[in-house]
């Protein structure tokens, strides 16, 4: 009977022993995931993907030192893909082996931000052609600069800034409808903003649509009340319409959101002077010549209006 069990004995050593070359078939894989300062990410997701032609698909969680490890691997290709809340993905693919882990190479996650920076990516590319372009408008080359945004439109075709510079160009050789059309299109796809209304505006009015171009300056005011740009063209175009106690109320508006807006100050300054308050307008042209302004038509008005109060 001792026979029977030191035999047993033996026997389930041997079958332990025979076990340990089986585990040895499979291979294991580690890595790293850090951000783009080279800071760990913790709790990255981490997907390993067999690509050998069969499903098998592996998860894991990074530790607090951005590490992760999985073992049970058969050997052959596999990608890891690394994910994380706030980051763009990232991924490397590797050759498993026997023996010793695969070491993946480090796998750095970007937020969307400091990827939109990186030399190559598409958002650097349309920042570039873009600043191209507008150096070409800027130095009065209105027809290559045309050319050059219309290539951008076809690689970037939802970039509302692009069609707002487009339509400048247009009115700039006062063609209306192209300036309509390609402003229009950057309203659509961005809804609400005050610079597009404005520009829209602009051309209305210089188009003899001055209706239309008050209910568009009206709509960016009433959208946008904080932004302090949208009250100060709403004043100037109610100025400009001779309604100038409906502008001296736009222009309060505007100073309200910004103190700092100087010709705001200048044009307050004027309206009081029409209406006979003179120390309040001579606070305002103060605070205008202050503020170093760099209009020098509306400087030199300014500083003689102030001559002649002050007599």
């Amino acid at each position: 009977m001792k026979r029977v069990i030191l035999g047993g004995a033996l026997l389930a050593g041997l079958t332990l022993l025979a076990a340990a070359p089986a585990s040895a078939q499979v291979g294991q894989i580690r890595g790293k995931i850090f951000d783009s300062e080279g800071q760990a990410i913790r709790d990255a997701n981490v997907v390993i993907e067999f690509l050998g032609g069969v499903n098998r698909k592996f998860e894991v969680k990074t530790n607090k030192r951005g590490e992760y490890l999985q073992v049970g691997l058969e050997p052959g290709p596999y990608r890891v893909t690394a994910t994380k809340e706030g980051y763009q993905g990232g991924y490397a693919d590797v050759r498993v082996s026997l023996g010793e882990p695969t070491e993946v190479p480090t796998i750095k996650l970007m937020t969307p931000q400091v990827a939109a920076q990186q030399p190559g990516s598409p958002e650097s590319d349309l920042r570039e052609r873009f600043g191209a372009a507008a150096e070409l408008a800027s130095s009065g080359k209105g027809e290559e600069a045309e050319a050059a945004y219309q290539a951008l439109l076809a690689d970037f075709p939802d970039v509302p800034e692009i069609y707002q510079n487009l339509g400048v160009i247009y009115a700039e050789r006062e063609d209306w409808a192209a300036a309509e059309a390609s402003l229009q299109k950057a309203l659509e796809l961005r809804p609400g903003d005050s610079t597009i209304m404005g520009a829209l505006a602009g051309v209305y009015q210089q188009s003899g649509q001055a209706e239309k171009a008050m209910e568009y300056v009206d709509q960016a005011a009433g959208s946008n009340p904080e932004d302090a740009g949208a009250q100060f063209r709403r004043g100037v175009f109610l100025l400009n319409s001779g309604q100038s106690e409906e502008a001296l109320a736009a222009f309060e508006a505007a100073l309200a959101v910004d103190p700092t807006l100087a010709e705001a100050h200048y044009h307050v300054a004027t309206v009081l002077v029409g209406q006979g308050k003179v120390p309040e307008a001579i606070e305002h042209l103060e605070t205008f010549l202050a503020l170093n302004p760099t209009n020098e038509q509306y400087v030199a008005t300014a500083q003689g209006l102030l001559q002649a109060l002050k007599k």
